[in-house]
């Protein structure tokens, strides 16, 4: 049987990682940090085919973790999802939108996340037939 994809989710919300885990795990192994600096320690250590990363986050914001990823070399070209509700909380926090931009994450997903939307994004990253 083949491996299954290993896929790390950074998020600090514990209810939310819980829910995308069962989710992915039905096709994936699945590997969580529940903030950046933790985050930035797994994909060092698991080296994991792809990154969900949140970007409201105590620690090390999202943005801060893309950034780190893509400058190590090692790490450099592990896509990068971002997953957040960052759309919805923009007037609340000191975050710049345009920063957002700029990232050189590979794919973007609104929370609330379908299931479906989810593994169809995963799926099409991992360029999975």
């Amino acid at each position: 049987m083949a491996q299954k994809a290993k896929i790390l989710l950074v998020d600090d919300d514990p209810v939310f990682v819980e829910a995308i885990k069962t989710v992915l795990e039905t096709k994936y192994q699945v590997v969580t940090a529940l903030d950046g600096d933790e985050g930035l320690d797994k994909a060092k250590k698991e080296k994991p085919a792809l990154i969900l990363l949140d970007i409201i986050m105590p620690t090390k914001d999202g943005f801060d973790v893309c950034k780190q990823l893509k400058q190590d070399k090692e790490l450099a070209a592990i896509p990068v999802i971002i997953l957040t509700s960052f759309a919805q909380h923009h007037g609340e926090t000191k975050i710049p939108v345009s920063a957002g931009l700029e990232l050189e994450a590979e794919g973007y997903l609104d929370k609330p996340v379908s299931p479906t939307e989810l593994l169809k994004q995963v799926g099409a990253m991992l360029k999975e037939e």
